[in-house]
């Protein structure tokens, strides 16, 4: 495996290196050069559009007709993410082999049996005219800008060519996004299902209830890595979201606030702008290539997010291939620096034979994937409804056409409501707990689901305040069997019930929460482990180490030596206690500290002490006057900032990090050695004052821009460090003040 990874970042760093130009320096391109650079003149418009923008180049755009707004999305989403518009539309149809060469054959191979593309004709048929409309326009935008401006670094890095947008790879960029996270842990554990200790693992994982998109390991083959680096791009496998009412909020109104927990890259992966028309009136965050305002607000609600972790996709068995209608294509593969290839994808009445692909092929029998995302949904008309929405029901009804992804849909209105709807199409079968990762009994399609209108939904409820942060949602209807463990919500609801009211002050201090009561008791579970497996007084290091262990308060400070002293226990204590197979099946479960903390209590008491007494002296050895910050790393790069050689100029920030996996400011890690970077946790914030339009706050952990050397690709940076945000007002004059760049495009 290491002589694979070294031989692919080798071929990749080569050729990137040999044949590529090195990107500009940072900050040395000035926002008026970057907004000189939008292609103002003949665009497809009716009438003049005028785009403000703040020091953030964050825009706001005001149109006098609707189509003329979609238009000048596209130009604004073309203007600051062409690059990552351009590599995204080409990883979504299986293309990146045409940009990086042939080591990424294989993803592209995995990446067409996942068949994005597969429900795209059906979904443009079944769009509204409305609709249809509003993604042409948009289409028309980012084709302005990819013909009329300077291309991005990424043209020449990737030899990418100039090919016009079509509304198909809007939509199938937004069923890559829509991707399951269950499909990067199936990768982890399908490696394991052969080991005697499987069954009882399988138990486990499924006993606690919930499996996370892993962490991607530091060994994974380039190829691997990849994969999950784009899987988990825009997968909602986490994040935090509160809608507080009026009888609980310091001012009389409703708030909404919450944090995506997303891959940590840049540039990132939202944007943010806000805009005006005739129909259209919002602010917030946008994914990069979708018209649609995933996260924000218009002057009558608020709408947030979080993964519902629905059981929407199955891994199947299909040994007898042709019994289930089995079809096979020959696909091409175009490939950079090499000559074309050809390979079969295959589907039957299940799905897409999963297993024909090179990192799901470890169990010798073929497997189907079936997913609600191969069936056609409307996600963006839902969206559009959402965001022009004036009260909870016409929010609601708009969800009724929204499949995938999953997600837990919270709300606040400026009349003091909250609530919170399940926006998902689940199976309307009966959901047993499985009993293997592999469903043996699938047959046939899944042909009835149950939509928003009949799942679960929560208004105004007594305890004045909502939480979701992924865990299990109450009532009777059974959605899924794996989610978040309840940690997040029940600190957050800790912290809401200990204020008498809340505001602004008290949601920024939640999302910058960093104490894990529970690791506390952990703690002090090695620490008296240890001691008790030790035949002599300690040595000084090891004291050392006990004493912060007994003493430590569960918070994840960066300047925390309690913090770092416990992570190096427990990788140390895992690894002594553990088999590789039943370590690799903890990381892919959310409740990875919950399950080893089962295991101390549970265990021979020897076996636990032996084991902590050889964490004690190994984690003595490491620590040293390490705080959690310098083992606990926030990188944010480009993501070839991770090659040797021709990765450092792609490389923006090391710095040290606080939170953890289990924090409510999530900055995820497994067990740690060492110094590791953070590449997952919240990378966005938002507080909503539904008592004032004007009073929406974001924030980004990165920048606005996409284009190296720009002064807003990573300037948000430190306003996140210091919980600061960027105001997104709507009201006309409030807005001319704020954004006082502007931009107008003409005919």
């Amino acid at each position: 495996m290491k002589i694979k990874t070294a031989l692919g970042v080798g071929r990749l760093a080569a050729y990137l290196g040999l044949f590529a130009p090195r990107p500009p320096e940072a900050n040395t391109i000035a926002l008026k050069q970057r907004l000189g650079a939008v292609p103002a003149h003949g665009a497809p418009i009716k009438h003049a559009v005028v785009i403000r923008w703040n020091e953030h180049q964050v825009p706001f755009i005001e149109a006098d007709d609707d189509r003329d707004l979609a238009v000048a999305l596209g130009v604004v989403h073309a203007h600051l993410r062409l690059g990552q518009l351009e590599t995204f539309r080409r990883i979504s149809a299986g293309r990146t082999s045409e940009m990086v060469g042939p080591a990424a054959l294989g993803l592209d191979h995995t990446l067409r049996i996942f068949d994005f593309d597969g429900p795209v004709p059906e979904i443009l048929r079944m769009l509204p005219e409305e609709t249809r409309c509003w993604l042409e326009g948009f289409v028309e935008g980012i084709n302005h800008v990819l013909f009329s401006a300077p291309p991005p670094h990424e043209f020449a890095l990737f030899d990418l060519k100039r090919e016009a947008w079509t509304i198909e790879d809007v939509l199938r960029m937004g069923r890559l996004f829509a991707a399951d996270g269950l499909w990067l842990v199936w990768l982890r554990l399908l490696g394991i299902r052969r080991s005697p200790e499987w069954s009882g693992l399988w138990a486990k994982l499924i006993g606690a209830g919930a499996l996370k998109m892993p962490e991607p390991a530091a060994t994974a083959p380039i190829e691997t890595a990849a994969l999950q680096a784009l899987l988990g791009a825009n997968n909602r496998g986490g994040s935090n979201a509160i809608a507080v009412g009026a009888k609980r909020s310091d001012n009389g109104a409703a708030w909404l606030a919450g944090d995506p927990h997303l891959s940590l890259a840049l540039p990132s992966n939202w944007l943010l702008a806000g805009y005006r028309s005739p129909s259209h009136e919002a602010v917030g965050l946008m994914i990069p290539g979708l018209p649609l305002m995933a996260i924000g607000r218009n002057r009558f609600i608020a709408w947030g997010g979080t993964s519902l972790h629905g059981h929407m996709t199955e891994l199947c068995s299909a040994p007898d291939v042709e019994k289930h209608g089995c079809a096979s294509r020959e696909e091409v593969f175009k490939s950079r620096w090499s000559r074309p290839r050809r390979r079969k994808v295959r589907r039957c009445d299940l799905g897409p034979i999963l297993s024909d692909s090179e990192f799901y092929n470890s169990t010798g029998t073929p497997l189907a994937l079936r997913w609600v995302g191969h069936r056609a949904s409307d996600e963006y008309t839902s969206m559009l409804g959402v965001s022009r929405a004036r009260n909870w029901r016409e929010f609601h009804s708009a969800l009724r056409g929204f499949a995938v992804p999953g997600l837990n849909m919270v709300y606040a209105d400026a009349d003091g409501n909250t609530g919170h709807a399940l926006a998902a199409w689940i199976p309307n079968d009966t959901l047993p707990v499985p009993d293997d990762l592999v469903n043996h009994k699938a047959s046939g399609l899944w042909r009835d689901f149950l939509t928003s209108e009949e799942l679960p939904t929560w208004f105004n409820p007594e305890s004045g305040f909502i939480v979701s942060a992924n865990s299990r949602p109450d009532g009777d209807v059974v959605v899924g069997h794996l989610f978040s463990s309840s940690d997040r919500v029940d600190r957050i609801t800790k912290l809401l019930e200990a204020a008498p009211r809340v505001g602004f002050r008290e949601f920024a201090a939640i999302q910058t929460d960093v104490q894990v009561d529970a690791a506390r008791g952990v703690a002090h579970l090695l620490a008296r482990a240890a001691r008790s497996g030790l035949g002599s007084p300690p040595s000084q290091k090891c004291a050392d180490v006990l004493f912060l262990l007994e003493t430590w308060d569960g918070n994840y400070n960066a300047r925390s030596r309690g913090a770092a002293a416990y992570e190096l226990m427990l990788f140390a204590f895992a690894r002594a206690f553990y088999s590789p197979d039943a370590l690799m099946a903890y990381h892919a479960s959310w409740a990875l500290r919950d399950l080893i903390r089962a295991d101390i209590e549970s265990s021979d008491k020897l076996r636990v002490t032996a084991a902590a007494r050889r964490a004690l002296l190994w984690a003595a050895r490491r620590l040293g006057k390490r705080e959690w910050g310098d083992l606990h790393r926030l990188r944010l790069n480009y993501p070839l900032g991770a090659l040797p050689l021709v990765g450092r100029p792609y490389r923006c920030s090391d710095l040290p990090s606080s939170g953890g996996s289990d924090t409510v400011m999530k900055t995820a890690n497994g067990l740690v050695s060492g110094k590791h970077p953070v590449r997952y946790g919240a990378n966005a914030r938002y507080i909503a004052d539904m008592s004032d339009m004007d009073n929406t706050y974001f924030i980004l952990l990165g920048g606005q821009d996409g284009w190296f050397g720009s002064t807003t690709f990573a300037d948000q940076v430190d306003l996140w460090r210091r919980s600061s945000y960027v105001q997104m007002p709507l009201r006309p004059d409030t807005v001319a003040r704020m954004f006082p760049h502007t931009t107008t495009l003409l005919p």
